[in-house]
Order: C-alpha cells, then structure tokens, then sequence
C-alpha cells in the first residue's frame, strides 16, 4: 500500500528553487558573452560568417 511521504521543509524548497534560478542566470551570462564576442568580431570558439559587402 503507498504511503504519503514526508513534506519537504520550507528551506530545502527555498534552496532547490535558488540553485534553479541561479543555473538559469549563468546560462544567461554565458549566452550574453558568446553573442557580444560574436558582435564584436573578437570570438575564437565560435566561428561566423558576415557579410560586409552590401
């Protein structure tokens, strides 16, 4: 027969919930820094074609 678990305090929820959060800011950054280097020409991990003659 199931028997209900034990409810998750208020502080390890908090917690859980913080580290999501934070993963998602770095993922953030990460993806900020990429799209600047990207713009400014000045990336050596990722490479891009632009187009200057218009």
């Amino acid at each position: 027969m199931a028997v209900p678990k034990k409810r998750t305090s208020k502080s390890k929820k908090r917690i859980r919930k913080n580290i999501w959060k934070i993963k998602g800011y770095w993922a953030a950054v990460k993806a900020f820094s990429l799209a600047k280097s990207l713009s400014t020409g000045n990336s050596k991990s990722f490479f891009c074609e632009t187009n200057t003659n218009k």
